[in-house]
């Protein structure tokens, strides 16, 4: 099994929305966005492609609507399943990190704590 991190667990995660996730304990900031669609999870970094501003509008909240994210900053919208823009000025999508559900955990694999 590959080293993670556990991030959460999937009931913390409102069905259809999303919560802000730090990959470190220490961390100032929700530096993940973890998103969930019934036993489904996807985790993005939090930062929106267009201005490098974090996509939360209250920290760790966030607007998901329609299978959409939505940035607080500009509107931008990222489809949940693959973080690709739909609509607004987002440029190609958000960036992935990489998360398994293990029973009722949420892990990050140890090392994915850094976009580049």
């Amino acid at each position: 099994m590959t080293a993670s991190r556990h991030l959460c667990t999937i009931d913390q995660i409102p069905d259809g929305g999303a919560i802000g996730a730090a990959t470190r304990p220490d961390a100032p900031f929700f530096d993940l966005i973890v998103l969930r669609r019934g036993r489904e999870v996807f985790a993005y970094y939090n930062e929106c492609p267009h201005a490098g501003r974090n996509l939360d509008w209250s920290p760790g909240r966030f607007l998901v609507k329609d299978g959409l994210i939505v940035c607080a900053a500009h509107g931008a919208s990222f489809a949940v399943e693959s973080g690709l823009c739909r609509a607004g000025p987002g440029g190609g999508g958000l960036v992935p990190a990489p998360v398994v559900v293990d029973g009722e955990d949420v892990l990050l694999a140890v090392g994915a704590t850094d976009p580049a």
